[in-house]
């Protein structure tokens, strides 16, 4: 195992069974050391708090807990084999000294990858501000609005820039996007055809994410020039790249009219910024229009996180996958934003879903958004206009040189023809330099330039190209004319919209994003207790490397000898992450829970393959499974069988093992959630892994709830074969407002040589399945935050980390079980690290439901838990080990106030319809503007609880209708009519 460790910070933190905590003056360990000093930032109660909550729920030590919570016989009998905990100052330190390994060379490389300039007022008020990366998704509009109108900004980027009617709230990365773009064109063509064309000028791992996800779908993926294809074979859609891979702009107009004619759905792959001098995509007659928007502010960080676009016509907006923002109103009739026509996301399609994406990028699209907002139209096209200039300057001197360049139309990137000069010369010279360069064919070299490109780089360009002679013109000199065809010149408008024409100095856009950030709630405001969801402490020692230039300037494609730093940190967090797990190998590449799911499932369905039993497709799923487990399982080519589960909310045994032995022939996989979807460490895991695997099958293992695990017991040692891991849960990658995230998988060695591989970077180890995300290691810039996580926990501080998790819950359970009855519950009483309140009786006592209370808890100053699922109806709690039990009493004590009310519903002393929860939540202007016509008081309805008085968070608009907002769809910002008004 990896010791990164001085001799002088070797001590590793523990903790005694009574559940004394190690900075409590009651310990009797030695003062702490500056090693484990950041487990008691981490870990909310300290150790008189959890004394106190060991007597509220019956137990005399955190020990005794967690022997009657998980099961003794798969319980990890040794601590973890990991390096000893470093404090904040010398993980950082640590940290730093891997990072200066990575080398910042100038990479011009393109292939949708593009350096640029964040600006200073984004990146320190979005990018490094908790007030944004600590939010969740939007499911609760109201306290939301903020989040909501940044990505309302973006889709209305992206609709004007790509001439279409609809665009949704972001994507993970280009790659994953053609894929959603391939399977929606699938759906939705008349064609009858099952090929896909995809033209050779589209970028490399574009191609190989769709290779990927058409294999499983039986696509046939037929790669070629465009303008030879003569649709002798039937497809039913095609993708185009604009401007191509090499930089080519092409008129796409008569091979769309030609496919269309076919009945093929047409897709172009197209650079965002160039799409403020080019001819939209809409306007050439693509169906769709995808793309990445991480030019437009977004740090490079080797490969992610980066929002992608899809834009398409409003007649496909029922098949777009992913989030939509819409327009609705509140209850007062104002305009409020929420996530619109959601019937058509997977969580609900389940296993007629076409997509698996349960995230978007939404911090990433925000800073997108806010680029455009702070540049506006005319700010845009100067940055497009100059890279242009600059790439002109570059081609005339190269031509002055004797180059040939390849094509006279081009925005940002040249391919050079090299003739007989050997390619090597040309690279080794420009690495001389800290250059990087594309590699195209054997004979032609590629350069894409960008924003941050000056006259020295054109300079240095050239001189190595002159292969050591001086130059003989000035760059000054050289001029450059336009290379963009007249015929597909942009003339008409975009980013026409007031939020786009306001905030272009920094005094505007500041105040602009902090009346956003007001607008919504954050975990910098109250906890977000929400269950499978895991909103824990980021810490901001784990967040401060993200934007370190190391780690943020390093192209994805960079050669590997300049990512030593980036090496080190994957191989260290593999280490750890499978020591954790139990498994034999890790794939960092999955950058999102769903894409962890489907790489998962595709390692078990190559396994089967090269054992020659590809028949084997049946994945049985609990009926309790989050709706990404059946959706990643259709893609992945498999038939979803649903297996019961019993009165205590466990899998029903019984039924699994009839399930298993009547497909036994064609078992693949059992998709099962470990502690159970329903909050409980079901006793019979190891009989449940065991039935599968006498069956011929395997067991993925959903690793959504891996919070109760780490420590005390290990996937891999009780029977799974693959699991994913969600960073951006367990190991502290914050949410985003609903991304990013990070979804690896751990593999028992015979899934080894099924890892995802890349078409682009060789990658360690054998590889039999293709990419499933556009860069290598996926969002690898925020691997740092989970590498900073377990370095300064250490083995211990996880441990407890997961032992107070577990007791947080039960806590919280203990306290809330007489007012809202526990759903399930393990053997002996207790439950794993998040519970299911039992609401449902409230619908027939007082017509109070879910919504009701969960719009209540904004009041309080509360986001909501999960609410109605896995069962509709109830309300799914998880604390983490977080949150002091201070903020934990002050949820339960809101629950049980909100209960009191409820009572006094169904009593009859409360109105039925005009009480606090149905007109909940209340604003500040539902309260002050008009008459007060309720028969509650504004106090009531505005100051509920004591700390409301000391802090209160204003939601900012009311109850929205969502009916409302389906019936009238809207994805853009409103029209100029409505501000007239």
């Amino acid at each position: 195992m990896l010791d990164f460790n001085s001799p002088a910070q070797t001590q590793s933190p523990t903790f005694p069974s009574n559940g004394s905590h190690p900075h409590s003056p009651s310990s009797d360990r030695p003062e702490a050391t500056p090693a484990d000093s950041f487990v008691s930032r981490h870990v909310g109660p300290n150790a008189a708090e959890i004394q106190q909550m060991l007597e509220t729920v019956g137990y005399s030590s955190l020990d005794e807990l967690i022997d009657k919570t998980v099961p003794g016989d798969i319980r990890l009998d040794r601590p973890l084999d990991l390096p000893p905990a470093l404090g904040e100052t010398a993980a950082l330190e640590k940290l730093r000294e891997i990072a200066s390994k990575n080398q910042i060379y100038r990479s011009f490389l393109g292939m949708g990858y593009s350096d640029c300039i964040t600006p200073p007022v984004i990146g320190r008020n979005i990018l490094e501000n908790p007030g944004w990366y600590t939010a969740y998704t939007p499911y609760q509009a109201e306290i939301a609005q903020g989040r909501l109108e940044a990505l309302l900004n973006f889709q209305t980027l992206v609709i004007d820039l790509t001439g279409l009617e609809i665009a949704n709230a972001s994507l993970l990365d280009e790659g994953t996007a053609a894929a959603e773009a391939m399977s929606l064109s699938c759906g939705v063509s008349k064609a009858k055809a099952n090929a896909f064309f995809v033209s050779r000028d589209c970028h490399p791992q574009t191609l190989d994410v769709l290779q990927t996800r058409a294999q499983p779908l039986g696509i046939d993926i037929i790669i070629g020039d465009f303008r030879e294809f003569d649709f002798s074979t039937p497809i039913f859609g095609a993708l185009l790249q604009y401007p191509a891979t090499d930089g080519a702009i092409y008129d796409y107009r008569e091979f769309i009219e030609t496919a269309h004619n076919h009945q093929a759905i047409i897709t172009m792959a197209a650079d965002i910024l160039a799409l403020t001098l080019l001819t939209p995509p809409g306007e050439l007659g693509a169906d769709i229009a995808i793309g990445s928007t991480q030019r437009f502010g977004v740090p490079l960080g080797f490969g992610g996180p980066h929002a992608a676009y899809f834009a398409t016509k409003e007649a496909y907006k029922r098949q777009v996958p992913g989030r939509m923002v819409g327009i609705s109103k509140d209850r007062q009739g104002n305009p409020a934003l929420r996530l619109a026509l959601q019937t058509r996301e997977q969580h609900i399609r389940r296993d007629k879903a076409t997509s698996n994406i349960c995230t978007a990028q939404v911090l990433l699209a925000v800073i997108a958004s806010t680029y455009a907002v702070y540049h506006g139209s005319e700010g845009l096209k100067k940055i497009a206009e100059t890279v242009h200039r600059m790439t002109g300057i570059l081609a005339a001197g190269l031509q002055r040189l004797g180059y040939a360049i390849a094509s006279e139309a081009f925005f940002d990137t040249l391919r050079v023809e090299l003739g007989d000069i050997p390619q090597a010369e040309i690279l080794n010279r420009a690495i001389a330099k800290q250059i990087n360069l594309r590699i195209i064919g054997e004979d032609a070299i590629g350069i894409s330039l960008d924003e941050t490109t000056t006259l020295q780089d054109i300079r240095d360009l050239l001189e190595i190209f002159a292969l050591g002679e001086t130059l003989s013109f000035e760059i000054e000199d050289l001029s450059a004319e336009s290379a963009i065809p007249k015929n597909l010149t942009r003339t008409s408008e975009y980013l026409t919209h007031p939020v786009f024409n306001t905030h272009h100095s920094e005094t505007e856009l500041l105040r602009y994003l902090k009346r956003l950030e007001n607008r919504d709630l954050s975990l910098t405001t109250s906890m977000i207790p929400l269950g499978s969801c895991t909103m824990k402490l980021n810490a901001t020692a784990e967040m401060l490397p993200v934007t370190w230039p190391e780690f943020g300037k390093i192209h994805p494609f960079a050669p590997q000898t300049q990512t030593h730093g980036y090496q080190i940190l994957f191989e260290q967090l593999e280490a750890w992450l499978a020591e954790i797990t139990g498994f034999a190998g890790i794939s960092l590449q999955p950058n999102a829970g769903s894409q962890g799911e489907y790489a998962g499932l595709l390692a078990i369905r190559g396994y089967h393959e090269s054992r020659g039993e590809a028949h084997r497709k049946i994945c049985l799923i609990p009926e309790s499974a989050h709706g990404t487990n059946p959706a990643s399982a259709v893609m992945c080519g498999m038939k979803v069988v649903a297996v019961k589960c019993d009165k205590d909310g466990n899998i029903d045994i019984g039924d699994l093992k009839a399930k298993a032995e009547k497909h036994g022939e064609n078992l693949g996989a059992l998709m099962v959630t470990y502690p159970s979807t329903h909050g409980v460490f079901e006793t019979g895991i190891r009989d449940i892994c065991a039935i599968v695997h006498d069956n011929g099958g395997q067991v993925y293992m959903d690793g959504a709830n891996m919070n109760a695990q780490v420590g005390l017991c290990r996937p891999g040692d009780f029977g799974a074969d693959v699991c994913h891991l969600n960073l951006h849960k367990t190991f502290c990658i914050p949410h985003g407002g609903g991304g990013p995230g990070m979804g690896p998988i751990g593999v028992m060695s015979h899934l080894l040589p099924f890892l995802p591989g890349h078409a682009v970077v060789e990658m360690p180890g054998e590889h039999r399945v293709g990419a499933v995300s556009a860069a290598p290691w996926g969002s690898a810039s925020i691997l740092v935050i989970s590498w900073m996580y377990i370095a300064m926990m250490g083995a211990a501080g996880l441990t407890h980390a997961t032992k107070v998790a577990i007791l947080n819950a039960n806590y919280m359970a203990r306290r809330l079980d007489a007012s809202y009855p526990i759903l399930y519950k393990g053997q002996n009483g207790t439950i794993a690290h998040e519970c299911i309140l039992d609401l449902r009786s409230l619908k027939k006592s007082a017509n109070i439901d879910v919504d009701d209370i969960a719009k209540r808890l904004m009041d309080y100053g509360f986001h909501a838990p999960t609410i109605s699922w896995p069962v509709a109806g109830t309300m799914m709690v998880e604390p983490t080990e977080s949150e002091s039990k201070d903020e934990l009493d002050r949820f339960c004590e809101a629950m049980t106030a909100i209960r009191a009310e409820i009572a006094a519903i169904a009593s009859g002393d409360m109105d039925g319809e005009n009480n606090p929860l149905k007109q909940a939540p209340h604003t500040a202007e539902s309260l002050i503007v008009g008459e007060w016509n309720r028969p509650y008081s504004r106090e009531i309805g505005a100051y509920p609880a004591p700390w409301t008085r000391e802090y209160k968070y204003w939601p900012p608009v009311g109850r929205v209708d969502n009916a409302f907002g389906d019936r009238n769809f809207v994805c853009s910002c409103a029209p100029m009519e409505a501000y007239q008004d």
